[in-house]
């Protein structure tokens, strides 16, 4: 570890803290439908919206309406994308005819992208035509992050509100979010990204001539505007294959620090956006701060582990080896890519800049545990704030019990409704990681996969359905995924990781809704100051901790423990 890549993580931290709260008061008039500089240009566009769609954006809807509306426009759009998969062949913009989607590639890939995944088990630039990457997406990368979003004021209404039926509309959400927030910026970001070397064209691929004599294939296409929204709406699907570590994707240095920004800062926002809307900034710092410590946590432990290097290496001088280098890039570096490592993971964003199979065991765990607790650490649009949120519920209940007092969270009493569901939605995830899992490492078809054997083959499956279910959409290199096994499997927990997580937390939005603001009194739990962030912090690692432990001790920690002896998988 070096003073110098500390100082960039600093840098990096202090940049999201001061972005935070002036994008949440940006969102938050946003989605109260106040005026904002955008509005004179965007209003009579979202009116006409409105208009066409026969959307009225006075009418609000009950939470069993509104989740009904956001899973129907989730199928709408699964059929759509695996449509277009399916037909790219004798469609438009496929300069390098490129042949239909297997079915079974076409349904995993269309669950992933409406459930903000964009796991991709195939090579991009070699299976999707230009008009698959633009049409279906690209577009989805705005949709499902604002139905994402979307859902986060849902809930954030539901601690908001006093005596109410309603947690808002979910047409109006949505395209609130896509026109003033998600596209202004990524059209502006995305002319940077030209700037800076991204390139952003229909052409066909380049056939070159290398120095070497060799013939290279040389892949392009509209990239820049893929980027953008893969990494403000934490979606992560690349445009090729090595993703954020490919030039045409993240060129800069200058390009790389203003990914991982887009990546958390909607995330963080939301925290603000929640203060406000509850009428005490304190409350959303209070949820920073929980987000924070855990992220610092992280990114230390990674650094730390890939920076001291590998054991069964030591012999080498430490200025010729450095730490572990495999599977990063010079230009990025150890520091650099385990910041990247840490927040891809911390959001259910799932791109990278350096290949987490190549992690020392314990610098793999972090992404891995990252993503199980739920990636609640800033975490994915939307998704990061209602998850956080539901283990404050959880942490506020466990309050109640050591004091012998009905537990209750801004004003509102937390009963047996919110509590079981909260415990629902949480418990959904460890069933479909470590479920799947456990077939996937018993049964042939999932094992034909594997490309290791041991603690770190165990690893490359754990954490594909952790990936998959938390819809991060990262990977361990080493596992070969396009195969009907493996693509039905992840397909169906990217699934269960998106839709059964968020029924029940749209049940206690509209329970919350309806409750009365009950007055803070002398024995009311403060949940603005360092006891609270505490017992928030404490609830979430012994949570995770009892379900997932036995998990991690059989891949990475026995792995870790294996290499120090001289043993490697």
């Amino acid at each position: 570890m070096t003073i110098n890549g500390w100082l960039q993580i600093a840098l990096y931290c202090i940049l999201l803290t001061l972005l935070t709260k002036p994008l949440g008061g940006y969102m938050t008039r946003v989605f109260a439908g106040e005026r904002t500089l955008l509005s004179p240009v965007l209003r009579p566009l979202e009116r006409g919206l409105y208009r066409l769609s026969g959307v009225d954006d006075a009418e609000e809807q009950h939470w069993v309406t509104y989740a009904i509306a956001m899973l129907a426009f989730s199928f709408a759009g699964f059929v759509v994308l695996y449509g277009l998969q399916r037909l790219q062949a004798v469609l438009p913009f496929n300069p390098q005819n490129l042949d239909p989607v297997s079915p079974d590639l076409a349904f995993n890939t269309s669950v992933s992208f409406i459930t903000n995944t964009n796991w991709q088990s195939y090579t991009p630039e070699t299976t999707m035509s230009y008009l698959v990457q633009m049409a279906g997406l690209t577009v989805h990368n705005f949709l499902s992050a604002a139905t994402g979003i979307a859902l986060a004021m849902a809930l954030i209404r539901g601690f908001s509100r006093r005596s109410a039926k309603s947690v808002g509309n979910f047409w109006v959400d949505m395209t609130r979010c896509t026109l003033y927030v998600l596209l202004p910026v990524c059209i502006v970001v995305g002319l940077v990204m030209v700037w800076q070397g991204v390139p952003q064209n229909l052409s066909a691929y380049t056939d070159v001539t290398t120095l070497e004599g060799g013939k290279q294939l040389i892949a392009q296409g509209p990239v820049a505007s893929q980027e953008v929204i893969k990494m403000f709406g934490t979606n992560g699907g690349g445009f090729f294959n090595a993703n954020s570590a490919h030039p045409f994707e993240n060129p800069t240095a200058l390009t790389n620090l203003i990914q991982i920004l887009l990546i958390f800062s909607i995330g963080a926002a939301l925290t603000n956006i929640f203060g406000r809307m509850v009428g005490n900034q304190r409350q959303g710092w209070a949820i920073f701060a929980v987000m924070g410590l855990l992220f610092l946590a992280g990114v230390t432990t990674l650094y730390w582990s890939e920076a001291g290097g590998n054991p069964l290496l030591a012999h080498l001088p430490v200025d010729q080896f450095g730490g572990n280098m495999e599977g990063k890039e010079v230009r990025f570096g150890i520091a650099n890519s385990a910041l990247f490592a840490t927040i891809t993971t911390d959001a259910s964003c799932g791109a990278v800049t350096s290949m987490h199979d190549s992690l020392m065991p314990l610098g793999g765990m972090v992404p891995m545990v990252n993503i199980m607790l739920g990636e609640i650490i800033f975490g994915g649009v939307g998704s990061g704030l209602y998850g956080m949120l539901l283990f404050v519920i959880v942490a506020m209940f466990v309050a109640g019990l050591m004091v012998g007092r009905t537990p209750e969270y801004m004003g509102k009493k937390l009963e047996a409704k919110e509590v079981k569901m909260a415990m629902l939605a949480i418990l959904i995830l460890p069933l479909s990681m470590l479920g799947f899992t456990a077939l996937a490492v018993v049964i042939k078809p999932g094992l034909d996969a594997l490309s290791n054997a041991g603690p770190h083959g165990f690893s490359e499956a754990l954490y594909a359905y952790v990936s998959a279910t938390g819809n991060n959409g990262s990977a361990f290199a080493g596992l070969s995924a396009n195969v009907p096994f493996w693509n039905s499997t992840l397909g169906l927990a990217m699934f269960m990781g998106r839709f059964l997580m968020i029924i029940p937390m749209l049940a206690i939005a509209g329970s919350l809704a309806a409750k009365k603001i009950v007055p803070a009194s002398a024995g009311t739990f403060p949940t603005d100051g360092g006891l609270f962030v505490g017992l928030v912090v404490g609830v979430i690692l012994i949570t995770g901790g009892l379900i997932f432990l036995p998990s991690l001790a059989l891949g990475p920690i026995v792995e870790h423990l294996s290499l120090h002896a001289g043993k490697t998988f």
